[in-house]
This record gives structure tokens, C-alpha cells and sequence, in this order.
């Protein structure tokens, strides 16, 4: 255990904020570290834990322990949008003492979207070449878990904005694949809040560092980027079409369809290369990728129909992507969590794509039906209440040989605990269906 990590907490009055996933992983490694150590654990939901040594703070009032305490190790689900924070009070959270402390090579990816693939791929590469390599983060393994097991390897890091907001670390090799909007009523500043989040993937960085980047989007006008001292490596479809070797990796892998997974190829391959994998193992594991759970996933083809779950895209950008990579959709299901994204602009767009139905779910999903009745769509528009009526609907109205794509444009959580959750009911809704009645 790292003993500048154990000077920093040793003295510190610590309190936990969220005692979810990676709240208990912290309270873990908290344990491991001190056994004894008096630590305050603060949730909305009521909590039971045998430890002599823990005080509780639950209930409506659970921020309460922003004031008992000078070190907050902050879960990323929780905002503190519009929390005043007592003075002299440090935040922080799991990312940031593993970027600071962990032993390792640490290669960090976000965005809005494609931060998955790309870092799956990104580990799968490493893996494939040899090279000691662990996937932890966002959607893997809580990277304190691994702090002390992880010595002389790579740490391939699926960061989300949640997880870098309060990071005062960068790793020395940063990818950003994208930036959209999402999480507006996560962060004080709404989007500037959220792109200032992300922007914590390579605003620490050293010059030795490297910072690979889209070249699709303008990152620098929507997030300061001054403090990056990293080398930059812009990343876009025409320069890796211009490199003979990233462009000979498109087109490997049927479960990587589309301009914004090829994307995603190149940013994993980019860094990739700069962390030493060869051109052979980047290329086997690009060949090899068996894709993302929920990612244009193809669950069933009952009734002739291809049933494909697209449960994380959350976003309009995402949606927009995958009908293009997919190519032959007759139906789509959207619909969640209004989060005060706008709208508009994607129903204008989705009026004119050749999908027969769009069935539409609460929240978004109705308003969005009458964005697309505003814009002259033609489309059968299909406002339903339940997954299970949505399916129905698309066994009436789905072509044979046709795709039925659930590919929501909003979070989960106004129905579900997350979109792996509503990606699970959509497949048993679809099991549940009766065919030849």
C-alpha cells in the first residue's frame, strides 16, 4: 500500500458518500488500509453494517456529513449540484487516489459515447500483444479493488464524467472519443459543468504525457483544455483512412459496423500503439472483439425479425449512429429519462430516415412523438406506456427480414435501475411474445 496514500487519509476525519458499487469498494479498501479507523458512511437509503468503528448518516438529510468530516470520498451517482460545500472541505473519489497512487501505467478513456468499445478494445489489444493489462472502471471492476494487485501493469480505465469530476489526477495516456449532451442535471453550469467534468482526462497531464482526442469536434471550444501539457494526437475518420495501418483494421469485424465504431477502432488502436502493442495484436483483437453488451446487440430474430438492443445509447447522437450503422431498421423503440436534453433537432433528423415506426416510451419518447408530428413526419408513430406494449407493437408492425432497433436517446432511470436493466426486460418481452395468433 502506497505510503504517501496512508499519510493522506491517516489523520483525515474520512466520510463515504454513496454506499453503492463503488461506495462498498471503497469502505473495502478504506478497511484494508486502516482496520480501525473511525469512518462516517453517508446514503439516502437506510443501511445496516456490523462495524463498531462506522458511524451512519441515512435518511433525507444523509449531506448532513459534508459537515462532520474534512476528507469526502464522493460515489459517482450522487450530485452535489446546488450542495454548498462547508470551507476547507476536500473532495475526492476513487479515480483520483488511483490516478494519483496506483503503482501502475494508467490509460484513461471517456466521452459521451464509445468510451466502452474503445476501451475494451483498447485492453483486448494490449492483451492480445502480451502485455499485462487489467480493464477496471466505469462499466468493470471499482479500481480500488485492484490498487494492490495491479504493480508493472497497464490500468485500461473507462472513466465517466461522474467518476473524473472531482479527479485532480490525469492519466499519461488520455482518450477522449466524443462530447455531447448528456447529465445536465448532474452538474452546476449544466453542459459547461459537464465538459469541464471530462476535461479532467488530461487537464493534469505532464509533457511526457499523450492525449489522443476526436477530430470530428472542436473539443477546445467546449472545454478549456489550456492546463493539458499532454502531446496532442487528434484522431478522426479521413487520418486513419490515411494511415495504411489503422485503416486496414474497418471492416474486420462485422459486431464494429458503422463510421462511429471505426472511430472507436482508431482511437484504440492510436493509443495502443503508443502503450507498445504490435500491429498484429492490434489487429487479432479487432478481428476477435465479440462487442458490447446492450451496443447493437442482436437478442433474438423470433418472427423473422432481427431484434437488436441498443439500451446505451442515451443520447439522440448515439441513435442517429446506430440506425446508420445498421442500415435496414423498420422499427424503433425510444424513450426514457427526461434529463432536459433537447430534442428537436434529432426529431427533424429522424423524420426523414427511412423508418417505418417509432414507438415511443415515457418520458422522452412522447414528447418526442410530438416533436416528429410538428416536423411532417410520415412515420407510424406508436406512443405506448409499458416495454411490454412496445414489443407488442413492433411484432404488428415490423416487417420480416426487417430490424426492430431499441435505441432509447435518454437514460433508464425514470423506469429501470439502468439501461442493462431495460435491455434485459426488452429481451424478455420479446421471449414472451406469441407467434402465428
Amino acid at each position: 500500500m502506497s505510503a504517501q496514500l496512508r499519510n493522506l487519509l491517516e489523520d483525515k476525519r474520512i466520510a463515504l458518500l454513496g454506499f453503492g458499487r463503488e461506495g462498498r469498494s471503497s469502505y473495502a479498501f478504506l478497511r484494508r488500509m486502516f482496520p480501525e479507523k473511525e469512518l462516517l458512511i453517508a446514503d439516502k437509503a437506510p443501511l445496516a453494517l456490523e462495524d463498531p468503528h462506522v458511524r451512519l448518516c441515512t435518511g433525507e438529510n444523509y449531506m448532513q456529513a459534508l459537515h462532520d468530516c474534512d476528507f469526502l470520498l464522493k460515489s459517482p451517482g450522487i450530485s452535489l449540484r446546488g450542495v454548498k460545500i462547508p470551507q476547507g472541505l476536500r473532495i475526492s473519489c476513487q479515480t483520483d487516489l488511483f490516478l494519483r497512487f496506483a503503482p501502475c501505467i494508467k490509460a484513461g478513456v471517456t466521452g459521451t459515447k464509445g468510451k466502452t468499445t474503445t476501451a475494451t478494445l483498447l485492453y483486448e489489444m494490449l492483451a492480445a500483444s502480451g502485455q499485462p493489462a487489467r480493464l477496471i472502471g466505469n462499466m468493470g471492476r471499482p479500481v480500488l479493488d485492484c490498487m494492490e494487485e495491479i504493480e508493472g501493469q497497464v490500468a485500461v480505465i473507462e472513466l465517466s464524467s461522474h467518476q473524473l469530476e472531482f479527479t485532480g489526477a490525469s492519466p499519461q495516456v488520455a482518450v477522449w472519443t466524443n462530447l455531447y449532451e448528456e447529465h445536465l442535471d448532474h452538474y452546476n453550469g449544466g453542459f459547461a459543468g459537464y465538459a469541464a467534468a471530462k476535461a479532467n482526462i488530461c487537464r493534469f497531464q505532464s509533457s511526457s504525457d499523450v492525449f489522443i482526442y476526436t477530430a470530428e469536434q472542436p473539443l477546445a471550444a467546449m472545454a478549456d483544455l489550456s492546463d493539458c501539457r499532454g502531446e496532442r494526437i487528434p484522431v478522426g475518420l479521413r487520418a486513419g483512412e490515411n494511415d495504411s495501418f489503422l485503416g486496414s483494421l474497418a471492416g474486420r469485424n462485422a459486431r464494429l459496423k458503422g463510421d462511429h465504431n471505426r472511430q472507436n477502432i482508431y482511437f484504440a488502436a492510436t493509443a495502443a500503439l503508443r502503450l507498445g502493442a504490435s500491429e498484429a495484436g492490434i489487429r487479432r483483437a479487432v478481428e476477435e472483439f465479440k462487442g458490447i453488451p446492450h451496443r447493437m446487440e442482436t437478442v433474438s430474430t423470433a418472427g423473422g425479425i432481427q431484434w437488436v438492443d441498443d439500451c446505451i445509447s442515451t443520447i439522440p447522437h448515439s441513435v442517429l449512429c446506430a440506425l446508420d450503422a445498421l442500415e435496414n431498421v423498420d422499427t424503433l423503440i425510444l424513450g426514457g429519462l427526461d434529463r432536459g436534453l433537447q430534442y428537436a433537432d434529432f426529431a427533424a433528423e429522424l423524420s426523414h430516415r427511412p423508418v417505418r415506426n417509432v414507438i415511443c416510451l415515457p418520458e422522452t419518447g412522447h414528447s418526442i412523438a410530438k416533436l416528429l408530428r410538428a416536423a411532417g413526419s410520415l412515420q407510424q408513430i406508436v406512443p405506448v406506456e409499458t416495454m411490454e406494449e412496445a414489443v407488442n407493437a413492433a411484432k404488428r408492425c415490423t416487417a420480416q427480414g426487417k430490424t426492430c432497433l431499441l435505441s432509447p436517446a435518454a437514460a433508464s432511470y425514470n423506469c429501470y435501475k439502468d439501461f442493462e436493466e431495460k435491455g434485459r426486460h426488452f429481451a424478455q418481452c420479446i421471449a414472451a411474445l406469441r407467434w402465428g395468433q
